[in-house]
């Protein structure tokens, strides 16, 4: 195999996948690769692998011998491993029991009402300011933010705190940051329980508190876990999708011209976001076989749903977004005992954003070049800057 390829990979174009991720696309599906940090890596981009490995129980988050795994980079969260190495199966499982009852259909229908109510809000807040404005900051920003305070009971006024040190936990380059970004927002989510104890609310801080066998610290981990995949990664998607369909006239006249498409633009939305050089890390527990290539136990493998979900061989001229395609097959949200627990709420919510601003700024616009918006590097999630737009 050839010498590993350096990630990540260089951009073009903030919606075009890779020049170079597509060339070894084609070439195969499992690349080495070395990390933003110098580490050797397996790079899985098929997605018919990738789908297949997210639910194999020889890979995980943890590593028998931490300090000398391979690193994707400096986030303490994300960088790399997570967990004991000998009990991560019956942690992940315990966690997913505690948590799954507080996203269940009934706790997310009474939700979806207030995410409605919300957005209008928001919305209202941007027609009364006017053109031009940055949607990121009007409404991709504060919308997962004031929906995932009510769910968890967070204080909302508390939100530029714990956005800082959501994103400094996230850093991939400052491991400094990262590691004290990490200990405020846990200290934080210790001072919520607290409260939550003596004045408990109906909220999922609350339920957790009220759970038997929950301690303290164990109930701050989980809520301070949520607050961060609960926001931060559905301002992303609301930014680059809007910046999809925009980029395309033809999709957002389409969704102008019949909103009954958006619950199917959402998703080929969240299958055309990522453009993959990246995925979800993974360590081999045992020696396996991918695509006939030998992975060792303990290697760093990179399940790359970006790459995945622009996979020629699934989804036909893949780099296009297409509002009508049929929806479904897409891995954003992962696969299997790992799915992401909290893909009803992002699906609210996005089809909140797209079926109001579609009907209320019809001729909503760039207001910039696509090219010309700027993306973030320096975080796990990614994401905007800012999103330009006129009306």
């Amino acid at each position: 195999m050839d010498a590993p390829v350096q990630l990540p990979f260089e951009e073009t174009h903030p919606l075009r996948v890779a020049p170079r991720l597509r060339l070894l696309q084609a070439r195969q599906s499992i690349h080495r690769v070395r990390t933003a940090v110098g580490h050797e890596a397996w790079l899985v981009t098929g997605h018919a692998e990738v789908r297949h490995l997210l639910d194999d129980d020889r890979l995980g988050r943890a590593h028998p011998d931490p300090d000398t795994a391979a690193r994707t980079g400096e986030s303490v969260l994300f960088g790399g491993p997570l967990g004991d190495f000998d009990t991560e199966r019956a942690d992940h499982a315990r966690m997913r029991s505690l948590l799954r009852p507080h996203f269940s259909p009934r706790h997310l229908r009474a939700l979806g009402a207030r995410v409605e109510t919300l957005t209008a809000r928001l919305l209202d807040e941007l027609a009364d300011q006017g053109p031009p404005a940055d949607l990121h900051a009007a409404l991709a920003v504060p919308l997962p933010i004031l929906v995932i305070c009510e769910l968890l009971g967070v204080p909302y006024e508390d939100r530029d705190q714990f956005r800082g040190w959501t994103a400094d936990a996230a850093n991939t380059r400052d491991r400094a940051r990262s590691e004290r970004g990490l200990a405020e927002l846990f200290g934080y989510g210790q001072r919520l329980v607290a409260r939550k104890r003596e004045e408990p609310g109906d909220d999922v801080i609350s339920r957790l508190c009220a759970t038997e066998g929950v301690s303290d610290a164990e109930a701050a981990g989980m809520s301070m876990a949520l607050l961060f995949a609960g926001h931060e990664t559905t301002v992303v998607q609301i930014g680059l999708g809007t910046l999809m369909v925009l980029a395309d006239r033809a999709q957002w006249q389409a969704l102008v011209d019949d909103p009954g498409l958006v619950t199917n633009a959402v998703e080929e939305m969240l299958r055309a976001r990522a453009k993959g050089g990246g995925g979800i890390p993974r360590y081999a527990r045992t020696d396996l076989v991918i695509d006939g290539v030998t992975v060792r136990a303990g290697d760093l493998v990179l399940l790359d749903n970006g790459a995945a979900n622009h996979d020629p061989a699934m989804f036909a001229d893949p780099d296009r977004l297409d509002v009508t395609r049929p929806a479904g097959a897409h891995l954003t949200f992962g696969h299997g005992a790992r799915y992401c627990l909290g893909a009803p709420l992002a699906r609210i919510e996005l089809s909140a954003v797209f079926s109001q601003l579609v009907a209320r700024f019809p001729t909503l616009r760039l207001a910039v070049d696509v090219e010309d918006v700027r993306t973030r590097r320096d975080v796990v999630t990614g994401g905007l800057v800012e999103l330009p737009v006129r009306w």
